[in-house]
């Protein structure tokens, strides 16, 4: 409990802590990684946290950035707003139609890049998301969020439906719930995404920091390898009928048992130790 408690006080953003790994960090971003868990914080305050092009280009690299050791990614915010969504500045028929394709195409890129990703990402929400943020919510694995935190998607409100925000939307909560947000632009709280299924555990303010340490160090324990098979089937799935997921998914938990991992696990388990993971693919 000492080493979780100790831990989650890494994960007070934006300090970062000495001693760790540290990256050059890009002026949008913040970013640490300590024991295979790297820490990505929007960190523009001035913007709202907006997913301006820059911001949008420094997220991905700093998703995709190689590291051997990576188990698993923290996507969380400085300050009381997650994200309010796009740079509408950014939007403006000065920029040019070119400006405004290049834009959303990135931001299709970065939200596609946390699906493919072989390790887990957590958003860690404290505040409001909304439009592009609640997208940017929506796209992540695990969502742990505060009580007073929020999710919508406003933008027929100034004339721009959120239509890229929908595509994950729409695949998290129940259609009614995402008609109701993208028809209407209202937030809907906490609790009310929790039972949706839009986030995946609320916490207190308090109680923020712990459980999403909790969550990391749960991953981090186990096989890199074992975890990149499970989330890749996870997804891919979810777009078959549940004849073609069974033959497939049989296929999947083959390959799962015959890899080293595998046979490391069930070794373990029968002999009552603990597994030595080689988080090797074969």
């Amino acid at each position: 409990m000492n080493f979780i408690r100790n831990f989650t006080k890494t994960l007070l953003i934006p300090r970062i802590t000495y001693g760790l790994r540290l990256y050059s960090t890009p002026s949008q971003l913040l970013i640490n990684e300590e024991q295979g868990i790297r820490t990505i914080t929007l960190n523009n305050l001035k913007t709202r946290n907006a997913l301006s092009l820059e911001m949008l280009t420094e997220l991905e690299e700093a998703l995709t950035r190689p590291s051997v050791d990576l188990r698993c990614i923290i996507l969380c915010a400085a300050g009381k707003v997650f994200s309010a969504g796009h740079n509408l500045k950014e939007l403006t028929s000065a920029d040019g139609r070119s400006h405004h394709q290049i834009v959303f195409d990135n931001c299709s890129s970065m939200m596609l890049k946390i699906q493919q990703l072989p390790v887990p990402v957590i958003a860690k929400v404290n505040g409001i998301a909304a439009a592009a943020g609640c997208q940017l919510v929506a796209s992540c694995d695990i969502v742990v969020a505060t009580e007073n935190s929020s999710f919508s998607t406003p933008g027929g409100s100034v004339g721009i439906f959120c239509s890229t925000p929908g595509i994950p939307l729409v695949r998290c909560v129940p259609r009614k719930v995402a008609a109701h947000m993208l028809l209407t632009g209202l937030p809907i709280s906490a609790p009310e995404a929790l039972q949706a299924g839009l986030i995946s555990k609320m916490v207190s303010e308090a109680d923020l920091d712990a459980e999403v340490g909790r969550v990391a160090l749960a991953i981090s324990s186990k096989s890199k390898s074992v975890m990149a098979l499970g989330k890749k089937f996870m997804y891919e799935q979810m777009d078959m009928n549940i004849q073609e997921a069974y033959q497939a998914g049989s296929c999947v938990m083959v390959n799962n048992i015959n890899m080293n991992d595998g046979q490391e696990g069930i070794d373990s388990f029968i002999k009552k130790r603990k597994p030595v993971w080689s988080h090797s693919e074969d």
